[in-house]
């Protein structure tokens, strides 16, 4: 029976599929871009119509099939991209695949369920209806984002859930309820406005509640949200995102704010490039999947201390990834959501007035007093480390390097002071879990300078089908792996191995980068040569190996194997100073 990631690779075009992010041109058989994993000014990123494959010949160096693409571009786990790809390709997981449904998809299911019963039962809630309405939402805005209510039964979703088919392990599995100390299952919402959050994709993969008012007490959280689940991890997720990545995409920046009712007063007054944070700080994960979309930031943090701090590390986070970061801090209004509660429209006005994030840093530790005379050298010389603690961790050296000299006019400190000053200080930011995105090297798989050879020649032979029988007359000199795939280019011989098949996807993409730039009149001599590099390389590999078996025969005594292998010696040497 056919896998369904294989039935999926089969139906979706992989050239169609990538062209929908982004634009792709014809080279040869296959199609390049500028790589969207990297900056790069000349297109490196390849993809084969004919394998199903994409690879960076660039910095980045990556590659693979549809899923992977998917998975790096959307900053999504495998699953999420199988449930998505195999929609897109009309396949029913469920019935193609019942293993992969049980552990993922039913839990997608559930959550949607879940959501269409919170949105029955808001219907129902004149109460909560009021609260939404007194915060300022409109009904379009409610239905859009299809708010709903959990009322205060102990199992009503549990029942309603169980009574549509679906197993009591599955919706505890789900984070919808849990069991208590008695061991019955309880709801985890009740009482709650409910929030659906959304993969990037629309698809409800848990939820955040917030209590009603009147209920508010000091021992019950105002949120609650789910638990990490096999679909939903929560430093990942970007409330809102799934409705706002086009304009994002389109304007190249996002606004960031705090919560779910902050994202829903400024997107109901007009910001669509907007995302929030649900239930965690920013994270590195956060970041990652922002950086596909932009590379400019604005976040729009409460105006108390704890909205300030919280500004502090998504700014030095955000600098840290090499995002260009700005900030809005409401003067006059507790958070965003109040702002246009008081005065509608008045967040557009607020977001033309953004100023860069190193300013409000010199704005936040440089008072008047500070930046004319030194009343309190300690104070300054501490407000001075903290601002070039922030300056440090910055991605760009053209920015460090800049805000440095400002600092230097602001403050009257020589701007070499401030350097060595600087340097001395340790980053502020950690590599921790949902710290920085640290990208690990790339390192490439170590080869023999006989195996590069051979990758090149089948490169070659790839384009000029006239290189073939050449080539053919080299086999006894080739590494074993690059026999198998020529033989398999050459005589149809299919590559069981999953490695070969991916080297195979490499060569073949790498080929066609190359051949625009091939000149010509010199493919022939390239070629020519490549084939005596590799008998002379296959030869030096074989002389190593025979002085090696010299030595243990002498080791062991053996004299006879001694002078066998002397004599082979011998003839690889003479055939070395033949080529």
């Amino acid at each position: 029976m056919t896998s369904p990631i294989q039935e999926i690779k089969e139906r979706l075009d992989i050239v169609e599929f990538i062209r929908s992010y982004i634009p792709l041109l014809p080279a040869g058989k296959n199609f390049k871009a500028p790589c969207p994993f990297h900056k790069e000014k000349t297109p490196s990123f390849m993809v084969s119509p004919e394998r199903q494959t994409w690879h960076c010949f660039g910095a980045c160096g990556e590659g693979g099939d549809i899923f992977k693409f998917l998975m790096k571009y959307e900053n999504l786990e495998f699953y999420e991209a199988l449930k998505i790809l195999a929609e897109k390709a009309g396949i029913e997981l469920k019935k193609i695949s019942p293993m992969e449904h049980k552990q993922f998809g039913v839990l997608f299911d559930i959550n949607e369920a879940a959501k269409e019963f919170f949105k029955k039962e808001l219907e129902r809630s004149a109460e909560s209806l009021k609260y939404l309405k007194e915060r300022g939402l409109k009904k379009e805005t409610i239905e859009e984002l299809e708010l709903g209510f959990s009322p205060n039964g102990f199992d009503d979703l549990s029942r309603y859930l169980i009574n549509l088919g679906f197993n009591i392990k599955d919706i505890e599995r789900a984070g919808l309820n849990y069991r208590n100390e008695r061991g019955s299952y309880v709801d985890r919402f009740r009482n709650r406005i409910m929030f659906p959050l959304y993969n990037h994709f629309g698809k409800a993969v848990g939820f955040s509640g917030r209590i009603l008012p009147d209920l508010e007490k000091p021992e019950i959280g105002k949120y609650v949200n789910s638990p990490e689940t096999p679909i939903f991890n929560k430093s990942k997720l970007l409330y809102g995102l799934h409705k706002t990545k086009d304009s994002i995409r389109k304007t190249r920046s996002v606004v960031l704010v705090e919560g779910q009712m902050d994202f829903l007063m400024a997107y109901q007054d007009g910001v669509k490039n907007l995302a929030a944070t649900s239930g965690t700080a920013l994270t590195g994960e956060h970041l990652k999947t922002l950086k596909r979309l932009t590379d400019e930031l604005v976040f729009f943090f409460d105006n108390d201390e704890a909205g300030l701090n919280a500004a502090e590390r998504a700014i030095d986070l955000a600098g840290a990834s090499d995002f260009n970061v700005k900030i809005l801090v409401l003067k006059d209004f507790k958070d965003p959501a109040e702002a246009v509660e008081k005065s509608p429209g008045i967040l557009v006005e607020f977001i033309n007035k953004t100023k860069p994030a190193m300013e409000f840093y010199f704005d936040r530790y440089l008072t008047d007093d500070q930046r004319s005379t030194i009343n309190d050298f300690g104070d300054f010389k501490k407000n001075i480390r903290v601002i070039l603690g922030k300056i440090k961790i910055l991605s760009s050296a053209v920015e460090r390097a800049h805000w440095l000299k400002e600092l230097s006019l602001k403050t009257g400190v020589d701007e070499r002071a401030l350097a060595e000053e600087m340097i001395a200080l340790k980053s502020e930011i950690q590599n921790t879990k949902s710290g920085t995105i640290t990208q690990l090297p790339n390192y490439p798989i170590t080869r023999t300078r006989r195996e590069l050879i051979a990758q090149r020649l089948i490169g070659l032979a790839m384009i000029r089908e006239n290189f073939h029988n050449q080539i053919r007359e080299y086999y006894d000199y080739l590494p074993e792996e690059y026999l198998m795939i020529l033989k398999s280019l050459f005589e149809k011989v299919k590559l069981e191995n999953e490695q070969l098949v991916n080297l195979l996807n490499i060569i073949s993409l790498r080929s066609s980068f190359e051949a625009s730039v091939l000149d010509e009149e010199k493919i022939d001599d390239e070629f020519q040569e490549l084939l005596r590099q590799l008998r002379l390389e296959y030869l030096k590999e074989k002389r190593k190996n025979l002085i090696y078996r010299i030595k243990e025969a002498e080791k062991s005594g053996e004299e006879e194997k001694v002078v066998l292998v002397m004599k082979e010696f011998d003839e690889v040497s003479r055939a070395l100073q033949n080529i």
